[in-house]
């Protein structure tokens, strides 16, 4: 029986917990090495980052599936030759939620003849245990709810039966129509197919000409200063340098090399030692550096290239010229290492004050994922701007994302003070400008963590004591944090210049 591309069969992996399981794989590229036949696979319903070439012993040909063979692949136009378009793609899925399901969330709106969602309130009921929710693995998307009656009744909150000052939830700005989706979220509010061409570049990917190459990796392994990373996904580097066993690269201007001779003589004539452009912020041994993809061309498009091989939900554009780059470094005695970056466009319609987000992963799960997020919200504060992240995020951007939001709003929330005897109240519109979260990522992380309550005819904000246990223990663990007071930053307005 011979194994085709196409076929799909159970094949043998190793699980997080070092047990064996069978998962059904596609079988995506087929290669002879040294006389031994290996197969490249793709586990249906597990990330592409998993993908991994096996042996034949790994293969369970008993329940082996042949693909179908069609005299012509349909496309969403109809027309032969490509591919066919998925029902995600067709609806810009997963995101957890639409525009029109952010208009039907159930808080209360105020009586001023708005229609926004106005006057929720934060309760807090120690009586009323409510799930627990763990700020360190939010994963799962909220659930839009229907919409809610109008009720013109203000909302109000308690903490073990005191009263705090009431909270009333102020309406915010209309989102623009059709704007690009965000990640596997309903509080990105997006439809996640935009109405027509954007005129600035985005980096999202609709992923509609994907083929066998892009969707296999094309690099072993990267040498970057004192690491050696192992790629997730594809990445557009010279055909030439896929067949290397180690790519390497200047750890201080990204370009790639294709020995470590070639790396040891480029270094005696690379004169930096941290990114180009300005740094704009630093503190300890953490900076900051913004970095005009105009300006530092080269430099812009080899940080994609890297950038690429551990994002698979967007694309890469060589012309960086409508993006900022910054790029966050630890510093030590041979220079400013590089440990991620985020960019973002210079002008944005939609307010996205992030393009592509990314943590380099020997830096992951120590709190610079967090840090990147805390500080594009912070120059959002400076330009006076809510924003929000361009979508799709990553899974591991939306992880991050999710418990960026929950913590910085449930920090918020916990520090209200009843005025007057009263209940607390905030609207929903405060929240978003104390924070420079967009208002529908406010309202879908409330959701998300099952904040929004119906009580005695009014709709409220609930902390039971759970939450506030499982909060207090995540900001704990939470050790970097950005200082506002060590921020140099100007804004600038792209909209004047001529070409930026």
């Amino acid at each position: 029986m011979e194994v085709i591309e196409g076929c799909r069969l159970p094949v043998l992996r190793r699980n997080q917990e070092n047990e064996d399981e069978w998962p059904l794989a596609e079988i995506l590229e087929r290669e002879d090495i040294s006389g031994r036949k290996v197969f490249y696979v793709h586990y249906i319903d597990f990330n592409k980052r998993l993908d991994e070439w096996v042996t034949p012993e790994r293969l369970d040909l008993k329940k082996i599936q042949f693909p179908k063979k069609e005299a012509k692949t349909p496309t969403k136009n109809g027309l032969p030759g490509s591919r066919p378009s998925s029902p995600e793609r067709e609806l810009g899925l997963p995101y957890l939620a639409t525009s029109a399901s952010l208009q039907r969330v159930p808080v209360v709106k105020l009586p001023d003849r708005t229609n926004s969602i106005e006057n929720v309130t934060k309760n807090l009921l120690s009586k009323r245990k409510l799930e627990a929710v763990s700020l360190a693995t939010q994963c799962s998307p909220a659930t839009p709810v229907a919409a809610a009656p109008e009720i013109p009744t203000p909302v109000y909150a308690q903490q073990n039966g005191s009263a705090r000052r009431p909270v009333p939830v102020g309406a915010g700005r209309k989102r623009k129509a059709n704007c690009l989706g965000t990640d596997e979220d309903s509080q990105d509010s997006s439809d996640g197919i935009p109405s027509a061409p954007r005129m600035t570049g985005s980096l999202v990917s609709d992923r509609s000409h994907d083929d066998i190459v892009t969707r296999m990796k094309n690099i072993e392994c990267i040498e970057l200063g004192r690491h050696r990373l192992k790629p997730w996904y594809f990445s557009p580097y010279p055909q030439e340098l896929t067949s290397l066993p180690v790519l390497y690269l200047c750890e201080f201007c990204l370009k790639y090399l294709k020995s470590l001779k070639c790396l040891q003589r480029h270094l005696t004539k690379c004169n930096l030692r941290h990114p180009p452009g300005n740094e704009i912020y630093r503190k300890g041994t953490i900076s900051f550096f913004e970095i005009d993809g105009r300006k530092n061309k080269n430099y812009s498009q080899n940080l994609c290239l890297l950038a690429k091989c551990f994002l698979d939900h967007k694309t890469l554009y060589y012309d960086t010229d409508p993006f900022l780059f910054y790029v966050m470094t630890e510093y030590d005695c041979k220079g400013f290492h590089i440990v991620g970056y985020f960019s973002k466009e210079k002008e944005s319609t939609e307010d996205y004050n992030v393009a592509c987000i990314l943590t380099l992963p020997p830096y992951q799960r120590r709190g610079y994922g967090k840090l990147l997020i805390e500080f594009s919200y912070e120059l959002s504060k400076v330009e006076g701007k809510t924003g929000t992240p361009e979508k799709p995020l990553s899974d591991l951007g939306l992880l991050s994302y999710r418990s960026y939001w929950s913590q910085t709003i449930l920090e918020i929330l916990m520090e209200l003070k009843s005025e007057n005897g009263e209940r607390p109240q905030i609207t929903i519109n405060e929240i978003s400008e104390l924070t420079s979260i967009k208002k529908e990522d406010v309202i879908s992380t409330l959701q998300y963590l099952n904040l929004i309550n119906y009580y005695k005819g009014q709709y409220i904000l609930t902390l039971s004591e759970d939450i506030v246990e499982g909060h207090e223990k995540a900001m704990m663990k939470r050790h970097l944090r950005i200082d506002s007071k060590c921020l140099h930053f100007t804004p600038k307005d792209w909209s004047k210049r001529g070409k930026w």
